[in-house]
């Protein structure tokens, strides 16, 4: 009786010692939880960059707003009957300061 508690026992914690430190054991799995949660947290700001640049496409397709909004910033354009200003500051020398 007394051998087979002792084998039980050392069964017991060849096991455990695998459970807990072999390569598919614990660490293993909080590892992989840990994987996990960080790739959750890229795979949600990915979709909100998405959805924002969904957004601006369907802008861009529907209306005119969003085409003539870009047009004027990124390419200085102005519409036919307006008059454009360029402003340009007067250059300080070392004596007006």
């Amino acid at each position: 009786m007394r051998t087979l508690l002792i084998t039980l026992l050392a069964l017991l914690a060849v096991l455990q010692a695998r459970l807990w430190f072999s390569d598919g054991g614990y660490r293993e799995v909080w590892r992989l939880r840990g994987q996990a949660s960080t790739q959750e947290t890229e795979n949600q700001s990915l979709l909100d960059r998405n959805m924002a640049l969904e957004a601006e496409v369907m802008d861009l397709r529907d209306g005119l707003a969003a085409a003539e909004e870009r047009a004027r910033t990124d390419l200085g354009m102005i519409r036919l009957e307006e008059t454009f200003f360029q402003v340009i500051p007067a250059e300080t020398t070392g004596s007006e300061r």
